[in-house]
This record gives structure tokens, sequence and C-alpha cells, in this order.
């Protein structure tokens, strides 16, 4: 079989021909190779440059590699957090003329970490409860997609920083299969495989001693299904409302958006008698204030990056004198500017204005993992945290000044710092999201 490259970007090949494809991937010299952080695998992993791309190049079976392709394209087209397929090679040789396994090519998800590397120390139990959401409400969004996971683990998922709280991205869809529609007993086992995995995962870290002593490895399992299972309810359960009382459907579906998915479909039907109205949301999509960010601003973030920036934004646009609330209309609210300006207009004029300028007086190199929104997020945080200790408010300007002078020179590496120390520099007491 001849040597190829399949890819969907035409791009991607020319990249990839450079890497060392005669050999096999525990074989790759360590110039081609970049040294991040990698999980437990049954496969052998390695990232390697190709270009100005980090990627990661994963060892298995021509079948399995294809399939695992064409699924996370699948969630890609669907808008599931899972890491960007780029492409599968198959058909390599090494010297000699002998076959070496196909690979299956990923973009690396900047910013994330495996959930080993975040327990190199001691993770707080507060830490674990958020990766507990995250992990819950990918598993949600995969099912309300049709996707069965069939290995859903702490292994098989990525974490990034999510303004205090964690995104989780799949990373192993091999075992996966896409459905238009998951039964009940399907979304069960892929709980059930979820609780054992976890639970055994926290076990081989108790073990390792890298767990905090009041986790209990079983408990944790389980707590997994009740996080999934509240969620599931809240996203999909009917409600019966007294007829007229339209406001509680209203009030149904802004607590939906404010768990960050909308509605795009629903189901009212009236009862014989007409005394009451059942409400049933049809379609629930995740990515609400994603969504809103980036049609106002067009900054792509992750759901709490972009609620965070969202309450910010609006809290510049009240001080703006061209803004009306609710309206573009001339006169909408006494003594306003008689020309108010859309709200596209003013979020773009708050992107100009205040968060790139902000984000770019922060030097790249003391940045570490951090993408803008995160880090805007931090400066923020950095802002009430000096404006509660001032007791009046010092202003974004001198909030990124004080950062950069005296919290950012002593970060490590402000992705894990949570995991260890809620007081850890740059970082502050959030709530936990229980």
């Amino acid at each position: 079989m001849a040597f190829q490259i399949s890819a969907t970007n035409p791009e991607h090949p020319a990249l990839l021909l450079e890497l060392p494809w005669q050999l096999p991937l525990e074989e790759w010299p360590e110039h081609v190779l970049v040294p991040l952080p990698r999980g437990i695998s049954r496969h052998v992993v390695r990232y390697a440059r190709a270009g100005d791309e980090v990627v990661a190049v994963k060892e298995l079976a021509e079948r399995p590699a294809v399939r695992e392709y064409e699924l996370l394209l699948g969630l890609d087209r669907l808008g599931i957090p899972a890491v960007d397929p780029l492409a599968v090679v198959t058909g390599r040789t090494d010297a000699a003329g002998e076959p070496l396994e196909p690979v299956l090519i990923t973009r690396h998800l900047g910013g994330s970490l495996p959930y080993r590397s975040m327990f190199e120390t001691t993770m707080r139990p507060a830490t674990m409860h958020r990766l507990m959401d995250a992990l819950a409400v990918l598993l949600v969004r995969l099912h309300l997609a049709g996707f069965a996971w069939g290995d859903c683990s702490l292994s098989n998922t990525l974490f990034r920083r999510d303004a205090g709280a964690y995104a989780a991205y799949l990373v192993d869809a091999e075992t996966g299969d896409l459905h238009p529609q998951l039964s009940t007993g399907q979304r069960d086992y892929d709980l059930d495989l979820a609780r054992v995995n976890i639970s055994g995962e926290l076990l081989d870290l108790e073990a390792a001693g890298a767990l905090h002593p009041s986790v209990d490895p079983i408990e944790f399992g389980r707590e997994i299904c009740a996080r999934y299972q509240g969620l599931w309810q809240e996203l999909t359960r009917t409600s019966v409302y007294p007829a007229g009382k339209y406001h509680y459907i209203d009030r149904r579906i802004r607590r939906l958006n404010d768990l960050g998915f909308d509605v795009a479909e629903m189901q009212i039907a009236s009862s014989s008698n007409g005394d009451t109205v059942t409400f049933v949301p049809k379609v629930v999509d995740a990515g609400h204030h994603q969504r809103q960010l980036l049609r106002l601003t067009g900054l792509d973030t992750e759901e709490n990056q972009a609620r965070r920036l969202l309450n910010d934004l609006e809290s510049w646009m009240a001080t703006q004198d061209d803004y009306a609330p609710g309206s573009a209309t001339p006169g909408s609210r006494p003594g306003g500017h008689p020309h108010p300006a859309r709200p596209e207009v003013l979020a773009h004029r708050w992107v100009r204005d205040v968060f790139r300028p902000a984000v770019r007086a922060v030097p790249q190199d003391l940045r570490g993992s951090m993408d803008p929104a995160e880090l805007y997020h931090e400066l923020l945080e950095h802002r009430w945290f000096l404006s509660e200790r001032a007791q009046h408010d010092i202003g974004l300007n001198a909030a990124v000044k004080d950062y950069v002078t005296n919290i950012l020179p002593r970060v490590r590496d402000p992705l894990p710092a949570p995991a260890d120390d809620p007081e850890a520099p740059g970082t502050y007491p959030v709530p936990e999201q229980r």
C-alpha cells in the first residue's frame, strides 16, 4: 500500500510531510517532538511540531484510525468540545520496507492538561468538584448530540481553565458511536462506565499518594452520576404550568440559558380543559453565552469566559453616553443620547478600547498557557481584589499594571494553580460550583 496522508484541509499534508514517518513513533528524534504532558493511553502517542502547529500523533490500526477520524469530524460539525482531527497517515514503511502502523493526527488543544498532570501536587476537593462538573457537562452534551462515548474517563478527557471553572474536551473517540438519538439504556451504560472508570483512576492516584486524604474515590465516581442526572433532568424534563402563566416558560428558558444552553426548538401544548400548559424543550444546544459573545464581538471563548466577558461588556456599555438598554431607538430613555448606538457597535468599541489594550499590555512571555479571554478574566479578578482592598474602584489600567508587575512574574504556570492553592498569586477563590 502506498504512503498516503488523508486530510480535509489541503494545507495539512504539506506541513506533515516533513515528519519522520519512516520511523516507529517511539523512535522519533527529540528535535521533532514537543515536551508536553501526556495522559495514559493504550496506544503510543507523541506531540510533534508541524510548521506552526503542535499536533498529537497516535499509532493505531488503519480501520480504528479512520473511524475515529470520521467520528471526530462529526463531533466538530455538531460543535461538541473535542480535539480537532487533522489527518490519517497510512502506508508507512521503515527503511527496510517493513510496514508500520498508521497514525491519527489531531491538533494539540492549547492551554489544556490531562488530569494526571493536574494531580502532580495534591488537588483540593473543591477543584475536583469543578472537574466533575466539567466532565458531566461534556457527557450531557455528547448524549444530547446522540454520541455514545463507550469509554468516558478522566484519562480520555483534557481540561482547560474557564474563568475560574474548567471546560472538558473529549480526546479519545475510538470507542464511540454516533446515533440520531440515544436510548435511556445507552446513556445509562455510558454513565456506569464513567463511574467505574473514574473511581478506578482515583484509586490509582490514591495508591500513588497523589489524592487528597479527604477524597473517597468510590463516592467521587458516584458523584459524576448525580451531577449528570441533575443536569440531564433540568435540560430535558417536561414542565406543566397553569394556563396564562406564560412567563413561567420564559423563566424556564432563562434558567437553561444560565446553565449555558439554548432552546433551539420547543413543544407547547394545552390540556383538553385548558387549565394547564405543557412545555417540552425539544432540542437543547450548548454554548449560549459563547454564541452571544461571538455574535457581538467576534471573540471565540469558553462558555464561562464568555459569561464573564459579557458581564463586563454590559457594565462598560452602561457607562457610555450613547447606550440605550434594551433598544437602539432614539429617545428610549429619559435624558438619553438622541441617537443611541446599536449593541454590536458598542461591543466592537469595547473590544477595541478596553479588551485588546488590556490584553496587549501583558507581555507575551509572562502569559504562560492563558489565552486572551482567560487572561482578561484574571485581570478582572485582580481588579476586584485590589478594589476590595482599597475600598474603591482602582480601574482596569491600574489593575493591569499591578498584575504585570507584582503577580505574573511569580506565577510558574497559570493553568494548574487553582488545583493546588486558592490563594496562589494571580488566582482568587471562586464559589464552588455544585
